[in-house]
């Protein structure tokens, strides 16, 4: 049987869509939002009603209509942690992305509005391997403080996506293989992937593992603390400093990591000091991962937009080689992860969780 799914993905400033027949995108799409279309929203979930427009407009467009629709799916927000996999949209959740009960980002959008989507028309409606998926054995919560727990805050959704196209092309199923998986995008995030649990990651939102192009990652607990005594910065100028405008934004004044390229090419000493320095310290967690797994690696897989720069993947491959073999699955294919956790539902593959 043939399930059309649509999958919504909104970003901060972007709207992707898509219809897919099973796991086969037919037509996609993505909307840039800019700053002045978004200045009439003073919250994020203020955006909904924006959002949604543009989906069922864009549907209409292509010639569907929400009847024909067999289920659709949002990319998940910031919930409580639970583990991967798909999850039907409740009552409870829809509530708990509406409220921002646990912070507010895009990401929540894409729930509720697949929950008024699938309400609409009685159809279901999914979110998958949201950003707090919580797989992380007990000793990896543990910090040094009982008053600062290590917490799961990552790429899962692409992160699971690839390691099930990396397992595929290794001919085994994914719940049966060792794998670092490593995403390079606006945040980095190095996971421990144990027989299709990620044992361990760093928290790739505020404050934990490499630097990247505007995050600070993990950075000294100690001149932190100076930091936020010193009376120069305000509570949010110094989340600022760890989220937006750390990383690549502080060293070089541009999260683009293209223009980082460009000037690496070049020649630029400060560029190639900075892009090693990244490097330096993914290939610190990647070994790091390596230890958790105990040396038995049986592949790293490097994804995101950033595994596109041959410099980047080259230089982490002269660190990790030795590890395992490295295999490189550039962008993102959140979509697709999407309506592929979707259809595993759909076609009785798997069972949905419960929130």
């Amino acid at each position: 049987m043939k399930y059309k799914i649509l999958a919504i993905n909104p970003g901060s400033t972007s709207t992707k869509i898509a219809v897919f027949e099973n796991d086969s995108e037919v037509v996609s799409e993505t909307f840039r939002h800019s700053a002045e279309d978004l200045k009439p929203f003073a919250r994020i979930t203020d955006q909904y009603e924006f959002r949604r427009d543009v989906i069922e407009s864009w549907l209409t467009e292509h010639g569907y209509t929400l009847s024909d629709l067999d289920a659709v799916v949002g990319r998940g927000g910031l919930l409580k942690p639970i583990p991967g996999g798909t999850y039907e949209v409740t009552e409870e959740m829809k509530r708990e992305l509406e409220e921002n009960r646990r912070g507010e980002h895009a990401s929540n959008l894409g729930g509720l509005i697949a929950y008024a989507i699938g309400s609409q028309v009685s159809i279901p409606a999914f979110i998958v391997d949201p950003v707090v998926v919580d797989e992380m054995q007990p000793v990896a919560r543990v910090s040094g403080s009982p008053l600062l727990e290590r917490i799961s805050i990552f790429h899962a959704l692409n992160q699971k996506a690839v390691a099930r196209k990396a397992a595929a092309d290794i001919g085994s199923p994914y719940a049966e293989l060792n794998l670092i998986v490593v995403h390079l995008g606006g945040g980095i995030s190095v996971g421990s992937h144990c027989r299709g649990k990620v044992i361990d990651v760093n928290n790739a939102l505020n404050g934990d593992g490499p630097f990247s192009p505007e995050r600070a990652g993990g950075v000294p607990a100690g001149q932190l603390i100076s930091l936020c005594f010193s009376g120069k910065y305000s509570e949010d100028e110094l989340k600022k400093l760890l989220v937006g405008q750390g990383g690549m934004v502080a060293y070089l004044n541009t999260n683009n990591m293209l223009d980082v390229e460009r000037k690496y090419e070049e020649g630029s000493k400060r560029e190639i000091f900075y892009h090693d320095a990244m490097c330096y310290q993914i290939a610190k967690e990647i070994g790091q991962c390596s230890v958790v797994l105990k040396g038995k690696v049986d592949a790293i897989v490097i994804t995101g937009g950033i595994a596109y720069n041959p410099y980047v993947t080259a230089d982490l491959k002269k660190y990790v080689e030795w590890i395992a073999p490295v295999m490189v699955y550039p962008g993102e294919e959140e979509l697709t992860a999407l309506a592929a956790g979707a259809y595993r539902v759909l076609s009785g593959e798997e069972a949905a969780n419960t929130y």
